[in-house]
């Protein structure tokens, strides 16, 4: 899968589609998923340009990573969802088989419910 400029996430990150915002700062956006999954459902994606998972860890700066996974834990606190709260899920999809959708790195933030089986058929 190659990076898409004009992919959702580009297009939020440029401001030319909304978003219900939830947390930002310079490496990262985390947003309310427009079509909840569970009780809560939030995508944090990062600024920069990467496609999936491996592409941003073979080609981001290590303070790129280090805020992305510190956002993760910092949006799950402010969704309420945390360890001490219930809990939640992340989820990043990679590539066709890993059933990614959009060429932009994103982790899904689940909770506020009991999210299920790991993965279903």
């Amino acid at each position: 899968m190659k990076y898409d400029i004009n992919n959702i996430f580009a297009k939020i990150l440029r401001g030319e589609i909304p978003c219900k915002k939830i947390y930002e700062n310079d490496y990262v956006l985390s947003f309310y998923d427009i079509n909840p999954q569970k009780k809560i459902h939030a995508l944090v994606i990062p600024k920069g340009s990467y496609v999936d998972l491996d592409d941003f860890i073979k080609n981001a700066k290590e303070k790129e990573i280090f805020e992305f996974f510190k956002a993760l834990s910092h949006v799950a606190n402010l969704l309420k969802v945390s360890n001490i709260e219930g809990g939640y899920r992340t989820l990043t999809n990679v590539g066709q088989n890993g059933g990614q959708e959009v060429p932009h790195l994103h982790f899904h933030i689940f909770g506020g419910e009991k999210v299920g089986k790991m993965v279903s058929n």
